[in-house]
């Protein structure tokens, strides 16, 4: 049974490896990663947040967008990005934290699904923050690496999140 890892965990610091393999084992995975979403009530979860090294995350927006559901990302790959916007974030790996970040406002993706069916598709608003958020967890950066290093510091001397993560 996989857990959600924790800030200071050394895999969530770690670049997950590309998906090679597109089977009815990954397509289980896949299925298990967005249980495990739904059970946290989260809306996004990447591999590494349950201690698998792998490029692959799940979102399920349709609590915030009408007509979304679970989709499954592999291999994601930020092609371009367009503007800038400033939201609060939080995180299944950073319980009680809630910080305002940046981030561009849309993006345009590349990535395969569970199949392994190639796509480049525009995201904006919401879904592109859940796909930029997830996607640094593939890539080993947590959100509070992209809050300014005072708020950082406030968070360590407050003993929100630990001094070495």
């Amino acid at each position: 049974m996989y857990r959600i890892r924790y800030i200071g965990d050394p895999v969530l610091r770690k670049k997950g490896e590309p998906v090679t393999v597109f089977d009815k084992a990954l397509q289980e995975f896949a299925e298990e990663m967005i249980e495990i979403m739904h059970v946290e009530d989260g809306i996004g979860l990447a591999a590494p947040q349950i201690g698998i090294s792998k490029q692959i995350l799940v979102t399920d927006a349709s609590e915030l967008i009408d007509g979304e559901y679970p989709r499954v990302f592999i291999n994601p790959e930020l092609i371009e990005t367009f503007g800038e916007s400033v939201m609060e974030e939080g995180c299944l790996s950073i319980p009680g934290v809630r910080e305002e970040v940046s981030r561009p406002e849309r993006i345009i993706l590349k990535f395969q699904n569970e199949r392994g069916e190639t796509f480049t598709e525009e995201y904006s608003d919401w879904m592109a923050r859940i796909l930029q958020h997830e996607i640094d967890h593939l890539n080993g950066i947590l959100f509070v690496d992209r809050i300014s290093p005072v708020k950082r510091r406030l968070l360590i001397s407050q003993k929100t999140i630990p001094e070495q993560f």
